[in-house]
């Protein structure tokens, strides 16, 4: 049986990774792995909402709370009495006992009204935070008005998104099992899940891989539907030679494997990262040439022979997957839009100097900005006249927004002239 620790020893745990993450620090390098799903959820949750807890605590306060981890503990404390899953006067107790846990014991009498002055006031406090946009949508404001100015139609849909639990889907690895074969072991299994796209499985509800018939032995791999997209639009075939640019975690690395027999080439410029890309290839039976590398600097890494498809999956803001990572809604700022697309042109054009002529470059990008996704491309179609767009099936073309079934990506593909 699973400990389940009382609810201020979450909140304590909570409160401190919060705090960190508050302070500037990415959510991935500040969660221990192993966290109780209790925390999980707390610290998900939290900062999934924290533009309306953000709002409430403003009207709360008389002035701000000078230490980050009790700030951090109202918004959880907060968190947990939104949703009415317990006992609103434990949860209030338990607080000021994390509190005092926490080693803030002077702030307990702040806490304990802080939180029954919501209990008082709530249905007032819930109106006044989602009467202005950030409390209503839970993102920043200069995000908001960019999706609003990018996307008139679907700008709500988009931030509402940003805001849901992700669904879990599956690769099925087709060199080792069929997709419809892997879905019946999963229903006789009693895991209810559908079929997404050519090769995806999407589970009604996440659970841990170790529980997933075949994860072990490389038959399937955790990978949203939209990620799935890349292997299919490079029209692989055996024999190629394939660069996969910026290969970290080693997710499409492993599918463009399944697809053909080609030589890859996977370069990240973290030696840590790059040998995470190994150990997914491992998993999966399959090998690449990985090298530790920046993709830009080209003389450090190329030897010469030019590639028939390359993939670079560019760094972003990650603003299309807001869901399974909600820290970056917080910790981005509006100038970083303009530094990612700087990084993603220098990219484009250090590599495509090393595509074979007639070869195929997919461009990816896991945001919804524009200014990394089609203006970028619009950019690099104008000053480079041996590049063509090409048309592939995708809504937007090619810019994947958030919904129910898939994260936000962006994809072009573009074919090098021979002329």
């Amino acid at each position: 049986m699973s400990y389940a620790p009382p609810l201020a020893e979450t909140l304590v745990a909570s409160s401190r990774i919060i705090a960190r993450v508050l302070g500037g620090e990415s959510l991935s390098e500040v969660m221990p792995a192993g966290r109780q799903p209790a925390v999980r959820d707390i610290i998900y949750g939290t900062l999934r909402e924290y533009g309306i807890a953000d709002a409430i605590l403003a009207r709360l306060l008389r002035r701000p709370v000078t230490d980050a981890v009790v700030h951090a503990l109202l918004l959880c404390a907060l968190r947990e009495l939104r949703r009415d899953r317990a006992a609103a006067y434990t949860v209030v107790d338990q607080a000021v006992t994390a509190c005092a846990a926490l080693g803030f014991a002077a702030a307990n009498g702040l806490v304990n009204a802080v939180l029954r002055n919501y209990l008082r006031k709530r249905d007032e406090l819930e109106r006044h935070a989602v009467a202005g946009e950030v409390g209503r949508y839970c993102h920043p404001q200069w995000w908001i008005d960019r999706l609003r100015k990018a996307y008139p139609d679907d700008w709500q849909d988009a931030l509402e998104a940003g805001n849901m639990h992700p669904p879990m889907t599956l690769r099925v690895n087709r060199r080792r099992v069929e997709r419809d074969v892997y879905l019946q072991r999963l229903h006789a299994a009693g895991i209810d899940a559908d079929a997404i796209g050519t090769s995806g499985v999407r589970l009604a509800r996440p659970m841990p891989v170790s529980e997933l018939p075949g994860f072990a032995a490389g038959e399937i791999s955790v990978q949203d539907a939209a990620a799935q997209c890349a292997a299919s639009l490079l029209a692989l075939a055996d024999g190629m030679l394939v660069l996969d640019a910026c290969a970290a975690p080693g997710g499409k690395a492993g599918h463009i494997l399944e697809s053909a027999d080609v030589r890859l080439v996977a370069l990240d410029r973290d030696r840590t990262r790059a040998q995470r890309i190994e150990q997914n290839l491992a998993r999966l039976d399959l090998a690449a040439d990985v090298r530790v590398a920046d993709a830009r600097k080209v003389d450090e890494w190329w030897d010469g022979a030019l590639f028939d498809r390359i993939l670079l999956d560019a760094p972003c803001t990650g603003s299309g997957v807001v869901r399974r990572h909600p820290d970056i809604k917080w910790l981005r700022r509006e100038a970083d839009v303009a530094s990612f697309a700087g990084q993603q042109r220098q990219l484009l054009e250090a590599l495509w100097r090393v595509l074979a002529p007639g070869g195929k470059f997919l461009y990816a990008t896991c945001s919804v900005f524009p200014e990394e996704n089609r203006l970028q491309i619009a950019d690099f179609l104008a000053q480079h006249p041996t590049a063509r767009l090409l048309p592939t099936s995708l809504p937007r073309h090619g810019q994947l927004l958030p919904d129910a079934e898939r994260d936000g990506f962006y994809y072009a593909l573009l074919e090098k002239t021979r002329g």
